[in-house]
């Protein structure tokens, strides 16, 4: 069954907006989903790829929503047919991406954090996800990084070296979640779902996340002027300004 509005298109965020980060998707959660989608177009834009999106938000994501953009849009579905897919390693050729993998790897040999645990440096298809604890670390040890990180800006500051290092490549680089930093060409933020999006389909499109100030992971899309941007602060946040908005 059709929305009662399917002009107005909602897109989630999912770490900190749907669910806690790196979390699984309560039940609440998805029922009010549910419930949502009887009123609008729903749609997610995430950061992450698809398996980490399927493990967070169900194995079915795909045939939840009609619109799902992992990676920023870089890899985008429509109701779960592949509709899109780009590639940062054939953007920025292998020479960059060896230069790139290489001078993080020397960096983050140096940075003195409390503890580091393994996968530093993640391949997606459309972007590097780089973690100078390491992507392996447990639930405690990713709660624990995010506070020493926020006190002495190990991920900041590691952003402002790499902006110089590499500013010929034309990067945004981008904070988002707890633990890790996203790298990608620029205009490949959040923003890049809109490609698929006709202007004609929607009256409006509402973008909903956490990381919506400078320098995170939703502040391109936050301001985009196609979008209306609503800064949240945790999934039960999501629930009640979407009740507010559109029930």
């Amino acid at each position: 069954m059709p929305p009662t509005n399917p002009r107005i298109l909602a897109l989630f965020d999912v770490d900190g907006t749907l669910t806690v980060p790196r979390g699984e998707v309560t039940t609440e959660m998805l029922q009010f989903m549910e419930d949502l989608k009887e009123k609008i177009t729903v749609g997610i834009v995430g950061g992450s790829d698809l398996p980490k999106q399927q493990e967070q938000l169900g194995s079915n994501v795909l045939n939840l929503y009609p619109w799902n953009f992992s990676q920023n849009g870089l890899v985008a579905y429509n109701s779960s047919n592949l509709i899109g897919e780009t590639s940062i390693n054939g953007h920025l050729g292998e020479d960059n991406m060896k230069r790139i993998v290489n001078w993080t790897m020397r960096y983050l040999s140096d940075v003195n954090i409390p503890i580091k645990r393994g996968t530093f440096i993640e391949y997606r298809t459309g972007m590097l996800n780089i973690s100078p604890i390491g992507r392996n670390c447990s639930r405690e040890e990713r709660n624990s990084y995010e506070e020493f990180d926020l006190a002495n800006g190990i991920r900041s500051n590691m952003v402002k070296k790499m902006q110089e290092e590499f500013k010929d490549l034309n990067l945004t680089f981008s904070i988002g979640g707890q633990i890790s930093f996203d790298v990608f060409p620029q205009g490949w933020d959040k923003t890049y779902c809109l490609n698929y999006l006709a202007a004609s389909d929607f009256d409006e499109i509402h973008f909903f996340g956490d990381k919506t100030f400078e320098g995170g992971n939703d502040y391109e899309i936050f301001n985009h002027e196609r979008t209306n941007g609503h800064t949240v602060t945790s999934p039960e946040d999501t629930m009640k300004q979407c009740k507010e908005l559109f029930f």
